[in-house]
């Protein structure tokens, strides 16, 4: 069973085409993201989007890997699931909100480690790499806006 379901939630100053870019990339996601050592995508669907996508997180303790499912509501949501890996469980979504001169950015995300963690530090912790994260996307996409 899944722990407790985590959100953040950001403003992005960018529009929606640019959120969906950059999470589709995820070749890409090493570069910005810092946990994340590698991502590799396995399969693509009809549109040429990862399906299947493998990564390695650098946990400090540990290096862990895992591959996630994918399923795209384009453009307002992008969510994904476990298919194997180094945990239990993993399931989660983004959720974009256009607004007239950004984009609300919501992440939820549920992991089951598999393990057993103490549960204030494992909520702790959930919630500071959902919220790093976001925030490390939200840079990305405003970097690369500016860039354009």
């Amino acid at each position: 069973m899944a722990e407790p379901r985590q959100s953040f939630e950001t403003s992005i100053d960018a529009g929606i085409d640019g959120c969906v870019s950059v999470l589709l990339d995820f070749e890409r996601y090493p570069e910005w993201s810092s946990p994340i050592l590698e991502a590799i995508v396995v399969t693509r669907d009809d549109a040429g989007r990862g399906e299947h996508v493998a990564f390695a997180l650098d946990m400090r303790i540990r290096t862990i890997r895992y591959t996630l499912a994918y399923a795209y509501d384009l453009p307002t949501r992008i969510s994904w699931s476990l298919v194997d890996g180094d945990l239990q469980a993993v399931d989660g979504a983004y959720a974009l909100q256009d607004r007239e001169d950004s984009v609300v950015a919501t992440c939820e995300q549920e992991i089951d480690l598999g393990f057993w963690v103490p549960g204030p530090i494992r909520r702790i912790a959930e919630r500071q790499g959902l919220r790093d994260s976001v925030l490390e996307f939200k840079s990305e996409v405003e970097r690369r806006r500016a860039q354009a």
